[in-house]
C-alpha cells in the first residue's frame, strides 16, 4: 500500500507543470535579442519570478520567426515551454511561406496578448517639404496627381511594413512603388537618406527620428492616436476604418491543461497590469494588453483571416 502511494505521488508530481516543481520555464522569443519583443519578454519574465519561479528567455530566430514558433509547437504541453506569438508568426507567415512547420491556429494554446504597438507612416522630412506634404491627406492627393511617382520602403517582401503599405494603397486608391530591403534597419536608413519617400515603421523605432525632425510623422495606424505621441493623427481620421496593430502575446503548446493555462494567464496578466511594467513598456511605445486566453485566441484567428487576402494580393512568397 505504501509503495502504491509513493507511485501515485510520483505520478502526480510528474503531471505538475514546471513552475509547480521548482523547475525553470523556457520562454522562447522567435526573433533576435534586443528588439521590442525580446525586451518585453525579459521584463515580464522578471515580473513573474515570484509567482512562477525562474523564467529563462531563449532567442531562437530564423525563418521569419518560424523556427522559434515551431519549437514551442513541438514542445511538451506541460507548462515548461512558452513562446511569443506575433503578427509575423501567426498571421502573415502562414500565407507567406509555401511550407509551414506548424499550424498557427491549431498547434498552440493561447495564454494572453502582451502588447499592442502602433505603426506610423513616416516621410523623409526634406522630401515632405519639397513636395509640400504636411498631412496624410496631402500625401494621398499628391499620389493621385502623380501616379507611380512615390515609392515606399520596407524590411522585405511580406514584412509587416510591406503589407501595411499595400493596405494603405488599396484604402487610399493610390499607387506607389514598393522597394524591399533586407531588414527594418536598412529600410529606415534608406528613408533617412532620401532613397525612398515614405515607410510604415514601428513607432518605437521611428520616435527618436521623429522627435529629432529627421522624419515627418503623418499618421499612426491604430484606430486612435497613441498616448505616447498624441500629436500624431490616426490614419482612421482620414481613411475611415483603417487600423493595423503590431501585436504579440504568449502561447503554450496545444494540449496544455486548462488549469496550467489559467495559472499562467493570471501570473502574466497580473504582471502586465503592474505599474512597473506599464512604465517600462511606455518607454517602448508599447501598450500592455492583458486578455483572457479566449480573447487572444480570437485575435489570432481574426488576424490570420485578415492577412490572407493581403499577402496573396501583394504577390509576396517565400518558397
Amino acid at each position: 500500500m505504501q509503495r502504491r502511494s509513493l507511485l501515485l505521488s510520483a505520478s502526480a508530481l510528474a503531471a505538475l507543470p514546471a513552475w509547480a516543481q521548482g523547475k525553470p520555464t523556457r520562454l522562447i522569443v522567435p526573433f533576435a535579442p534586443g528588439g521590442p519583443l525580446d525586451v518585453t519578454a525579459r521584463a515580464l519574465a522578471e515580473r513573474v519570478r515570484d509567482t512562477l519561479g525562474t523564467v529563462i528567455v531563449e532567442n531562437r530566430p530564423g525563418a521569419g520567426g518560424n523556427l522559434g514558433a515551431d519549437l514551442v509547437a513541438k514542445a511538451a504541453p506541460d507548462g515548461h515551454t512558452l513562446g511569443l506569438a506575433a503578427v509575423a508568426t501567426h498571421a502573415i507567415n502562414p500565407w507567406l511561406f509555401s511550407k509551414m512547420p506548424y499550424d498557427a491556429s491549431k498547434d498552440f494554446a493561447p495564454i494572453t496578448q502582451m502588447v499592442r504597438v502602433p505603426n506610423v507612416l513616416v516621410m523623409n522630412t526634406e522630401t515632405a517639404q519639397q513636395l509640400n506634404i504636411r498631412t496624410l491627406a496631402d500625401l494621398i492627393a499628391y499620389a493621385k496627381r502623380h501616379p507611380g511617382r512615390l515609392n515606399y520602403g520596407s524590411g522585405g517582401n511580406g514584412s509587416a511594413g510591406h503589407l501595411a503599405g499595400e493596405m494603405f494603397k488599396k484604402a487610399a486608391g493610390i499607387f506607389a512603388v514598393h522597394i524591399p530591403y533586407n531588414g527594418g534597419n536598412p529600410a529606415q536608413l534608406a528613408l533617412l537618406s532620401g532613397q525612398v519617400d515614405y515607410n510604415f515603421d514601428n513607432l518605437a523605432t521611428a520616435a527618436a527620428n521623429i522627435k529629432a525632425g529627421k522624419l515627418r510623422a503623418l499618421a499612426v495606424t491604430t484606430a486612435q492616436r497613441s498616448k505616447a505621441l498624441p500629436e500624431i493623427p490616426a490614419m482612421a481620421e482620414t481613411l475611415a476604418g483603417f487600423e493595423i496593430d503590431t501585436w504579440w502575446g504568449l502561447v503554450a503548446p496545444a494540449g496544455t491543461p486548462r488549469e496550467v493555462v489559467d495559472r499562467l494567464n493570471k501570473a502574466f496578466t497580473d504582471a502586465l497590469r503592474a505599474p512597473e511594467t506599464q512604465a517600462r513598456f511606455a518607454q517602448l511605445m508599447a501598450e500592455p494588453v492583458p486578455t483572457s486566453p479566449e480573447q487572444f485566441g480570437d485575435l489570432i484567428k481574426r488576424e490570420l483571416a485578415r492577412y490572407e487576402p493581403v499577402v496573396k494580393a501583394s504577390g509576396a512568397r517565400v518558397d
